[in-house]
């Protein structure tokens, strides 16, 4: 009995006992939280992606948030598992917060374009494939990203818009409605007569092709000028057929007002007189 005394007394044995074994235990029961907490956070965020499956997010806005959301849960893991352990985690949270604040400064201007981005996506102002006029640049859209917009031009120019630009400017979507308008402008001569220049647009606005059932163009008296009357000739078309109507309309303008004899417009030209003693 004294020899065993004498061997649980000994400074090995105490060591073992009163630090490495009750640090074995933490290191195992932290393993468990471990584990445990990643199969919770795991388990969470599958949940919430079969949720947020369900409305009209989009798929990568989504995969971002999870994401984002995950990192920060393990992040708060981590902190538990330092405080089972006995470490001081008020340290190390200011440490992370600091560190968020120095990357939020850094990254301020990726940051409000990613927040654009998230509100892109939620709002859904324009969608792949739309025809819109949005950060200073017209075209049609490729991709709405989670940083930068991908539009391109009709001359085929791929332009890249930051995010937070196109979400803090006008945006105007071309194809959120049915159809549009397209404004174009006849000038007719003093001479010419009206109702007549009318009257022939009209019909000639019927050959054109791909305009809206059921809405016929206009053609009407828009301003007047030193040249002579200007007639407003606005057909109705789906974005699709945008240019081609307008080019169909721009020549049957010119077609129909050369057969039918109406004079060119001229340009008034003033003459100062001299007068001689």
């Amino acid at each position: 009995m004294a020899a065993l005394n004498f061997f649980m007394a000994s400074p090995g044995i105490s060591l073992i006992t009163d630090i490495l074994v009750p640090f074995l235990f933490k290191l195992l029961g932290a393993i468990a939280l471990w584990m445990l907490g990643g199969w919770l956070i795991g388990f969470g965020l599958r949940l919430l992606r079969r949720m947020l499956n369900r409305g009209s997010l989009d798929p990568t806005l989504i995969g971002y948030l999870l994401n984002i959301l995950g990192a920060l849960l393990r992040v708060v893991l981590v902190v538990a598992i330092l405080g089972f352990f006995g470490i001081q985690t008020a340290s190390f949270a200011a440490l992370l917060a600091g560190a968020g604040v120095a990357i939020g400064a850094a990254w301020s201007g990726m940051l409000s374009n990613f927040a654009a981005g998230v509100f892109l996506q939620i709002f859904r102002p324009i969608n792949k494939g739309d025809y819109v006029d949005a950060g200073g640049v017209e075209g049609t859209v490729d991709e709405v990203g989670m940083f930068v917009t991908a539009i391109t031009s009709p001359d085929n120019v791929r332009n890249y818009v930051g995010n937070a630009k196109l979400f803090g400017d006008n945006i105007k979507n071309y194809s959120a409605n049915s159809y549009r308008r397209v404004e174009l402008v006849a000038q007719l001569d003093n001479s010419a007569d009206v109702a007549q220049a009318i009257a022939l647009l009209q019909a000639g606005l019927l050959q054109v092709p791909n305009q809206v059932d059921g809405k016929p163009g206009d053609v009407a008296v828009l301003e007047f000028s030193e040249r002579g009357p200007r007639l407003a000739v606005r057909p109705y078309t789906h974005t699709a057929n945008y240019w081609q109507v307008y080019f169909d309309t721009n020549r049957m303008i010119v077609d129909v007002l050369g057969k039918a004899g109406f004079p060119v417009p001229r340009i008034p030209v003033a003459m100062q007189g001299s007068s001689t003693n």
